[in-house]
């Protein structure tokens, strides 16, 4: 099967949309970690409505989720291509995906420290 690129801009885009809400559904649906971090980001939403959060602290809290799903799903690609081209444990194979892994604690911890500022105060 030939490649055959679309050139037309709105199909183009339009097929690229699809494929990106495709590839989101893959994720969550079948990555555990991205199961339990949407059911956080769904938990803090609720939150939010509860503690009549500002616009500011949503904007905030928003990026924060969006931040730690898309590194969640570049780690997760990262760790797939890693698997695809050398399935059996390879020493330099766990560091790369030690570091993308790394990756995703960073964005966590953004994502946690930004939830304290937000709730801390309401809870204390």
């Amino acid at each position: 099967m030939k490649f055959q690129k679309d050139e037309t801009l709105f199909t183009g885009r339009l097929k690229s949309m699809v494929f990106a809400f495709k590839g989101a559904v893959k994720l969550i649906t079948t990555e555990h970690s991205v199961m339990v971090q949407s059911s956080l980001a769904v938990a803090m939403i609720i939150a939010g409505f509860y503690f009549e959060i500002t616009k500011t602290e949503w904007m905030f809290q928003i990026f924060a989720f969006g931040l730690v799903l898309s590194i969640e799903g570049l780690n997760t690609a990262v760790e797939k291509i890693a698997d695809f081209i050398h399935p059996d444990y390879h020493e330099r194979i766990g560091f790369i995906k030690d570091i993308a892994a790394g990756a995703v604690f960073f964005a966590a911890m953004t994502a946690i420290t930004i939830g304290l500022f937000i709730y801390l105060p309401r809870l204390v």
